[in-house]
């Protein structure tokens, strides 16, 4: 899969739905992992996580909204039941985005949600574990985003494996290494 993307939540007040949403970040292969404004002292989640994620991932905590810093050109997409945000299935996943997930007993802060990009919600009757939904928002994201076999019109598994890569032509991006290319009569890609 192309990009990154990292999990991040705030006001956070349960140490045991880090654990499991650390675990599940770290098993899709997060880049980082961040918490803004955090009840609990996230040190405690190594005793939740068992794959050892807090040695493996990253990890970033923000006292404040205002303070919550990401690389250059990364999407903040909040995670949140509203009206007005955009059901899961229907979202298309930028490649370098950072998810935030809101507290247990609440929402996204205002503040937060302003500072989103995007705001999706699982299309559920109501709301799920911030573990779980954190893992749902991972999952779409990788069949979105991932290299897998077209889905068969029948029930059952694809009878055809994943598209295969075609890598191109080398692409020279050195000018002075193109020139010396083009005087050789190599191909640059351009």
């Amino acid at each position: 899969m192309r990009g990154y993307f990292a999990i991040g939540v705030e006001r956070i007040s349960k140490p045991g739905n880090v654990g499991n949403l650390v675990r599940s970040a770290h098993a899709f292969g997060a880049s980082f992992f961040f918490a803004v404004d955090p009840e609990p002292d996230l040190r405690e989640m190594r005793f939740v996580d068992t794959s050892g994620a807090d040695v493996h991932l990253p990890l970033y905590v923000y006292p404040d909204v205002p303070s919550l810093v990401l690389p250059r050109a990364c999407t903040l997409v909040g995670v949140e039941l509203t009206d007005e945000a955009i059901d899961l299935p229907s979202f298309r996943h930028p490649l370098r985005a950072a998810y935030v997930l809101g507290p247990e007993r609440g929402s996204l802060s205002a503040e937060l949600q302003e500072r989103c990009d995007h705001v999706v919600k699982i299309p559920t009757r109501f709301c799920v574990n911030v573990g779980v939904a954190g893992a749902l928002v991972i999952y779409d994201r990788m069949i979105s985003l991932g290299r897998f076999a077209e889905r068969p019109v029948r029930t059952g598994g694809p009878t055809d494996g994943a598209p295969v890569h075609v890598h191109g032509p080398q692409k020279v991006r050195n000018r002075a290494a193109r020139r010396s290319a083009r005087r050789r009569g190599e191909d640059t890609g351009f």
